[in-house]
């Protein structure tokens, strides 16, 4: 078995209010869980423009985990009205 886990760090560009990100983080959780992942902010709830994601899959197959966790990070990243800070991506194995 393998875990795999993505952190997001996001910045948003004109937002005035947590109800105005959350609106746009939304879609974005959204889309992510389209792929079979868990998907969830994770941090930074309070700040207005900033905002951390973290995913989530488990698989018995590491390529199968990778490629779930490459199609992740494509779909956030190809997204024009947000900004991608940072990436962080762990991968947990059986000798882990």
């Amino acid at each position: 078995m393998f875990v795999g886990a993505l952190e997001f760090d996001i910045l948003f560009g004109d937002v005035h209010s947590l109800k105005e990100k959350r609106s746009m983080l939304s879609p974005i959780l959204t889309e992510l869980r389209r792929f079979g992942v868990s998907a969830a902010e994770a941090g930074e709830q309070g700040r207005l423009r900033r905002a951390l994601v973290g995913v989530g899959v488990v698989s018995s197959s590491v390529d199968h985990l990778h490629d779930v966790l490459d199609h992740c990070e494509r779909a956030v990243a190809e997204r024009p009205e947000i900004q991608l800070l940072a990436v962080r991506r762990r991968i947990f194995g059986p000798e882990d």
